[in-house]
């Protein structure tokens, strides 16, 4: 099989103020799995109200599956997280509810489709802190993960909405040094807990802290993505990258690029279709409580790979836009936010009032609330 992939990406991505170390935003669950104590309870509940001028006739939101119903005040994502650690064995249970889970698991069978993370782990070594995970995992593909507390802004890019937010299978990590850790996960696939065909994915990840205020990640995923309603579809490939820096108290910067090639088998040929995209986030914090985030971005998918157009009227997926929103830390455990988002395209690729339209606009208000 012919691989063509060359990924040479670079970016700069934000870390959380006040942190003794930068951690990866890129994660779903950025607490501490090596936490001391055998058993620990963690909730957490993102509210939020969005409304949309383009006013959407069944209150979803083409394009986005996180905090995407309009005009209606609910939940994106409530979970509790029950986490056992104690010597060579941990555990994390993580039951989810809301309107992401409705929308990011609806293809998931029965009661798959309300997990957050449910997996085992057992420490394979821990002079050198090897582990091996097994069960559904937390995803690294981008910057962003559905743990909106840990971002700059409430909303998640285009990146991270048409990236994995969840893995199932196996995932091995060691570090090869102090600055430098590994991992390896063994998947069913891009973002499915339950087997779609009989092939298995492979997936990288390395994560590099040259210092407290720096993290560079880079991961890749190659498998088979064939299944019954992409019959056509081969092997995938995909790399993203993003470094995170902490310039000073007062900014967080946070940008993510990636590239994927998916080939598909046609009558005479097979095909490879490209699709990328590239984001940048800022923060700047006026004092403890206040703080603007603001974010630019541009997705293209020329062959609909990963974006299927919702007007049904072009075979292109292309679209950049940006957004502001202003945080505000009610206290250690609680954010309220507002935002709104525009996203523009050449072709007409949203509706607005049922006729088509270039332009689109998402504002939300949202208050998140963890223990």
């Amino acid at each position: 099989m012919k691989l063509k992939l060359l990924f040479i990406f670079f970016g700069l991505a934000g870390c959380l103020v006040a942190q003794a170390q930068v951690v990866n935003p890129g994660l779903m669950d950025t607490a501490d799995i090596d936490a001391k104590g055998k058993f620990t309870i963690e909730g957490y509940i993102d509210t939020y109200y969005g409304n949309s001028i383009n006013n959407p006739k069944n209150a979803n939101l083409h394009y986005f599956v996180s905090s995407a119903r309009h005009n209606e005040a609910t939940i994106n994502l409530a979970y509790v997280a029950l986490k056992y650690n104690y010597k060579n064995i941990r555990a994390k249970f993580i039951p989810g509810f809301g309107t992401f889970m409705n929308a990011n698991y609806a293809s998931e069978p029965g009661s798959l489709k309300n997990l957050v993370e449910a997996n085992v782990g057992i420490c394979l070594s821990g002079k050198r802190n090897i582990w091996v995970d097994v069960g559904v995992l937390g995803s690294p593909y981008t910057n962003e993960s559905a743990v909106s507390k840990d971002h700059l802004m409430y909303t998640r890019s285009l990146a991270a909405e048409y990236a994995p937010y969840y893995l199932s299978g196996a995932r091995f990590s060691f570090p090869l040094s102090k600055k430098l850790t590994s991992f390896i996960y063994l998947l069913n696939g891009w973002q499915v807990i339950q087997e779609n065909n009989t092939q298995k994915a492979l997936g990288t990840q390395l994560e590099f802290r040259p210092n407290k205020k720096v993290l560079i990640n880079w991961n890749t995923f190659t498998g088979d993505e064939r299944s019954f309603l992409k019959p056509q579809y081969r092997q995938r490939y995909f790399s993203d990258i993003y470094l995170v820096w902490s310039p000073s108290p007062k900014w967080d910067i946070t940008s993510c690029a990636y590239y994927g090639i998916q080939q598909e088998k046609q009558t005479r040929r097979q095909v490879d279709y490209p699709w990328w995209q590239a984001n940048f986030i800022f923060r700047y914090h006026f004092n403890k409580k206040h703080s603007l985030a603001g974010r630019v971005e541009y997705f293209n998918d020329p062959r609909q790979v990963i974006i299927p157009a919702q007007t049904g009227l072009t075979k292109e997926s292309k679209m950049g836009g940006g957004g502001l929103c202003w945080n505000i830390r009610l206290n250690e455990n609680a954010l309220f936010r507002l935002e709104n988002r525009v996203l523009a395209a050449k072709q007409n690729l949203f509706y607005y009032d049922g006729k088509l339209s270039k332009l689109f606009n998402w504002s939300v208000v949202n208050l998140t609330v963890w223990f």
